[in-house]
């Protein structure tokens, strides 16, 4: 796929999330206000990067910043505990990023047109400061992905005053399939949690790790249904990426992505008053993964430009480069020109089984 064509398609997907976010958002007023503003300024990216586009610079309309390591729970299958990127009491070795040098990035990428940035972990909540500077970047749309846990007067007053920050409350399906990967009492600290934002006008969302074994489950009608009556606006699907041999057969095979993306339609039909994405989605369409800069890419909580969470592998640092430089670090280039982000691959992460060959990649950079 040529650029310019890469570009036209992540634009018309961005166009069409601000739609359908705008759309949900129609019986809250102060974030109906807020969407039909940030509607505009979306466009306005829009133009900023394809001027760019036009000049030879590609820059990707998402952004992952994993803000901090820390995280209280521990959650089965987390590939983060996996790849030792994320501990109990966080940092490790390195200085996590303050809060300005992520508003300087946040800022950075404002003016570079990008329209999303995705907040994780760790636990973001844990990092108020970083949500903070966050909220002051109001072109920039911030889902921040939590285990929902951590909620307090504080945090709900964070996502209050700052419309731009939207809750995405983790969760794998009912009380049962939730706390037996996330621990005895998450499901219910989550639903009473998803019930105070709707109180207090918060829109919010929810994320699933969805899996053979909980697809169906996660895509049922009761499951939906129950997440609608809390006041959810919204569902991330993200494909289970598979952290050892033993938990590959929950990974999905291509005829799984396809079964999910014929339910996935369904239910947007039934279902209209609510957003529905999965992620990484339908890859063939895109041209490959859309991970190193094509289409996103990940900032780890020390500064690092990853090529995406799944894939912890970094040459380049935020600390001492610019972000529009970061798109072109060594890394980055050598997965995209090599075809790596081509291959046929089990589970959400095309790059996670090639993990030797992008430590071979980074050793040569």
């Amino acid at each position: 796929m040529s650029e310019w064509n890469l570009e036209e398609y992540l634009s018309n997907g961005v166009e069409r999330i601000v739609k359908g976010i705008l759309k949900a958002s129609l019986q809250n007023p102060m974030e109906s206000l807020f969407m039909m503003q940030y509607a505009k300024d979306s466009k306005r990216a829009r133009e900023i990067r394809r001027k760019q586009e036009q000049e030879g610079v590609h820059i990707p309309p998402f952004l992952i910043a994993s803000i901090t390591n820390q995280c209280n729970l521990h959650c089965k299958g987390c590939y983060a505990r996996a790849n030792h990127s994320c501990h109990d009491q966080g940092v490790c070795g390195e200085k996590l990023l303050q809060a300005e040098e992520w508003s300087d990035i946040f800022t950075e990428a404002a003016e570079l047109g990008v329209g999303f940035i995705l907040l994780a972990g760790g636990e973001p909540t844990i990092r108020k400061d970083v949500l903070e500077a966050a909220g002051t970047q109001k072109k920039i749309l911030f889902p921040v992905f939590t285990n929902g846990t951590l909620m307090n007067e504080e945090i709900f007053s964070t996502f209050a005053k700052n419309r731009n920050l939207i809750p995405v409350f983790s969760i794998e399906g009912d009380e049962q399939t939730t706390d037996e990967r996330r621990g005895t009492g998450t499901y219910q600290a989550l639903i009473y949690n998803m019930e105070k934002c709707e109180e207090e006008g918060i829109l919010f969302a929810a994320s699933v790790t969805v899996n053979k074994e909980n697809m169906e489950e996660a895509l049922s009608e009761a499951f939906i249904r129950k997440l609608s009556e809390t006041g959810c606006k919204g569902v991330v699907y993200v494909e289970y990426v598979p952290v050892d041999g033993k938990t590959r057969k929950l990974a999905f095979e291509d005829s799984d992505r396809e079964m999910m993306n014929q339910k996935l339609n369904d239910i947007r039909n039934k279902n209209n008053d609510m957003v529905f994405i999965s992620f990484p989605g339908d890859e063939k369409s895109s041209g490959g993964c859309l991970a190193a800069g094509r289409g996103f890419f990940h900032i780890n909580a020390f500064g690092g430009a990853e090529p995406c969470p799944f894939s912890p592998y970094s040459d380049t640092s935020l600390k001492n480069i610019s972000l529009k430089d970061a798109l072109n670090s060594p890394l980055f280039l050598k997965l995209r020109e090599n075809g790596n982000l081509e291959k046929e691959h089990i589970g959400g992460c095309v790059l996670f089984e090639q993990e030797q060959e992008v430590k071979k990649l980074l050793g040569g950079v």
